[in-house]
This record gives C-alpha cells, sequence and structure tokens, in this order.
C-alpha cells in the first residue's frame, strides 16, 4: 500500500514523487519509458521555474549538464527589436534549456534518493476502484507482468494524451481550437542566445542548449499543418531564412544534428484537475501551444501547489481531509495559469497587429520596460503590472509620431 502513486515520471511527474517522498509519503514513480530517453520538447524553462528547481536543490545538477544560463532575451517583430533580461523571480534571473533525457533523470534520481520507488517501462492499463473512488492502478511490468498497486491517492502526470484523465473521464472545464503548428531541430556551429523573430503566419524561436547545440523551432498557423509536413523541411528552412534572415545566415555551414521533430497537436485546455482518489498535474491538467514555451514553468507551479494541499498532517490518511486539498488545488492551479494560457493563445494566433507593434515600439528603446515586458513573457509579472503610467506615456507619444 503506497500514500501515492505517480503514473508519468516526467518533469512534472518526478518533481510531484520527489517532493512527496521528501515530505515522508510513500511513493510509486511509473512511466511506460524507458530512462533516460527523450521526449518532444523545446525544454526551455523560464525563471520562476528555474527558481523552483533551485529551492528543491536540483539547478546546480541542471548546471553540471553543461547547459548554460540564458540571462538576455532577443525578440523581433519587423523594425522593432527587444533586447534585455527580465526582471528576477526571487533573484533567480537565468533562464535555461537542458535536453529533456538529461532533466528528466536528474529529477528521477532525486525522488528516487529521496526514498521513492521507480519503475520505467510500466505502463498503467487501467484504475482500481473501491465504490467511486480510485484506490490504485493495474499495470504490467517491463517484464510483462501484470501488477496491481494500491495507493490513498493516484496522480496522472502522463501528459497532454493521459490515460489516468481518461480513465476518471475528466472533463474540460476550457477548451480551445489548435492554434499553431511546430517543426525543430537541433545545430551545432550556430552562434546563438535565446532568439524570438515574428512576422505575420510566422515565428522562429533559437535556444541554446546542452552540447553546444542550439535548438531552432519554427512555427506555422495550424491551418497550415497539413501543407507543411509535405515537405517539412523545405518549409522549416523557408521559414527560417524569411522570418530570421540573420539567423539563417548563422546556419549557414552549421552541422544539422538531429532529425526534424514536429507536431500539429498542441492541445489548449484545462481539465478538471482532483475527484475521489486522483489528482492530474503538469500537462495532463493543463496544456497549451509551446510557442510561449511555457509549459514546463508552469508544470513546476502546478507541482508545487498540489503537493501542498496535500502534505499536511494526516491529509493522506483521511479521504474527507484529501478530497477538500484537492479542491483547493483544483480551484487555484487554473486560477495561477490562465493568464498566461490567455497570453499563450493571443502569441498563437501568429498576427502582428498595429496595436500590439505600437506597444512594442513603446517598450524597446526603455531597458525597464523591456525587463518588464520579458519578466511577463515568464510569469515572473502580470500584464497589468507592465501597463503602468511610463508605458502609457510612450504609448501617446508613438501614436502621436
Amino acid at each position: 500500500m503506497y500514500d501515492v502513486i505517480v503514473v508519468g515520471a516526467r518533469v512534472a511527474g518526478a518533481a510531484t514523487a520527489l517532493l512527496l517522498a521528501r515530505a515522508g509519503r510513500r511513493v510509486l514513480l511509473v512511466d511506460r519509458a524507458r530512462f533516460p530517453s527523450d521526449t518532444l520538447s523545446t525544454h526551455y524553462i523560464h525563471q520562476p521555474g528555474i527558481e523552483r528547481l533551485a529551492r528543491w536543490g536540483m539547478l546546480d545538477a541542471v548546471r553540471a549538464t553543461g547547459c548554460p544560463a540564458l540571462d538576455r532575451t532577443v525578440y523581433q517583430v519587423g523594425d522593432v527589436r527587444l533586447d534585455g533580461g527580465t526582471v528576477p523571480a526571487h533573484g533567480q534571473a537565468e533562464a535555461y534549456a537542458p535536453r529533456r533525457y538529461l532533466l528528466d533523470q536528474i529529477l528521477v534520481d532525486a525522488a528516487v534518493a529521496a526514498g521513492a520507488e521507480f519503475r520505467d517501462g510500466c505502463s498503467v492499463s487501467g484504475l482500481v476502484y473501491e465504490d467511486d473512488r480510485v484506490v490504485g492502478v493495474t499495470c504490467r511490468s517491463a517484464g510483462g507482468t501484470p501488477v496491481v498497486e494500491r495507493a490513498r491517492l493516484v496522480i496522472g502526470a502522463d501528459g497532454m494524451r493521459s490515460a489516468v484523465a481518461k480513465a476518471v473521464d475528466a472533463p474540460f472545464t476550457v477548451h480551445d481550437p489548435l492554434m499553431s503548428c511546430i517543426y525543430f531541430t537541433y545545430w551545432q556551429g550556430v552562434r546563438s542566445g535565446f532568439e524570438l523573430y515574428e512576422r505575420p503566419g510566422r515565428w522562429i524561436g533559437a535556444i541554446p542548449t546542452n552540447d553546444d547545440a542550439t535548438l531552432i523551432a519554427a512555427y506555422f498557423p495550424q491551418a497550415e499543418f497539413d501543407t507543411v509536413r509535405g515537405d517539412a523541411l523545405a518549409h522549416y528552412l523557408e521559414n527560417i531564412r524569411t522570418t530570421a534572415p540573420d539567423l539563417y545566415a548563422r546556419t549557414e555551414g552549421a552541422e544539422r544534428v538531429e532529425r526534424l521533430r514536429g507536431t500539429g497537436d498542441q492541445q489548449n485546455f484545462f481539465r478538471k484537475p482532483n475527484g475521489p482518489g486522483w489528482a492530474l498535474v503538469g500537462d495532463a491538467a493543463h496544456h497549451k501551444d509551446s510557442i510561449t514555451a511555457r509549459g514546463m514553468s508552469d508544470a513546476l507551479l502546478a507541482v508545487e501547489v498540489l503537493t501542498g494541499a496535500i502534505t499536511a498532517e494526516g491529509v493522506l490518511d483521511d479521504p474527507a481531509l484529501l478530497d477538500e486539498g484537492l479542491r483547493r488545488y483544483g480551484e487555484r492551479i487554473q486560477d495561477e495559469l490562465f493568464e498566461g494560457y490567455r497570453n499563450t493563445l493571443f502569441v498563437s494566433r501568429l498576427e502582428v497587429t498595429p496595436d500590439r507593434m505600437a506597444m512594442l515600439r513603446a517598450v524597446q528603446d526603455s531597458k525597464e520596460l523591456t525587463e518588464r515586458y520579458f519578466a511577463v513573457a515568464a510569469g515572473v509579472m502580470s500584464v497589468d503590472e507592465l501597463y503602468d503610467e511610463d508605458l502609457h506615456s510612450r504609448l501617446v507619444a508613438v501614436e502621436a509620431a
């Protein structure tokens, strides 16, 4: 009998198991994949996520992989160029983009060191119920042996297509259409910082990562996915050439070191993340377009909220207290993440409007406003905090010019 079974051992699941094990709970962490392994991800972690990793004692291990610190962002739209840092998140001014086969393993190893049991190659086939309450999982071990494991709480951290969410029939509380599609690969020999480029209908992101490699991602409207995937590499390169010509020039003579990856299934939703004996966290509870790279940072926030709601003395031993803690988690997580979700949907429309260009022109000549703009993008500040008297006066000047 476990206190908690966590299904899915990527960032959200491994971090959940880590914090619960450190709180003295008996935790089983399972994943159908074998570790270490990669997963589809742009793997950029904004400053609030890095601050949590630092507070949990994980940042030194991330740095030890050789992943570069990213303390500056370049964002160019037409003739407007923002270049600067961000308002720190509790003193953390740097972002990192570690490869997932490194980051996920770091978190799994830390969870195991804290006392969690980990089984990779273990696929969950169903849930165990007593009346209407989830009390365990049925799974198949890496060797193919069917197993039933029981727990006071089952947490689905198994991604956008969560099997746990499907099994409990977790309803969507917010659900929006697909917005963009993405193709990306890795390059060596491309001198780059964290760079973003946009024009109507197109978006390019460059993200330095491990082994002196740079991830370059190209975004297209979702409506073009079938056309783009017909000759994905040609469309990918043309997007870089026309949207970020300086970056494209830096790829000439550079080496593309991995295959091109892509997806046209970047769903946008919140699910009800809690019920009797079960909870959802990370992409299982909330997913949005990757264009703002908020997925992992927001997942770590949700992990902290969830584990904080269930680790108080006696909560896991009392179904009524547990359900109340999960209810509070469910309410808070949508409140905490909804502004970032709304902003992501806006950006993923890939529309360059006159109003937004006016705002960017007002921001670009101010170091403070640039830092605050990037802080909003990172989730350090709210949109309301950006639009102060200084920005309003600058907008008036831009409109009068």
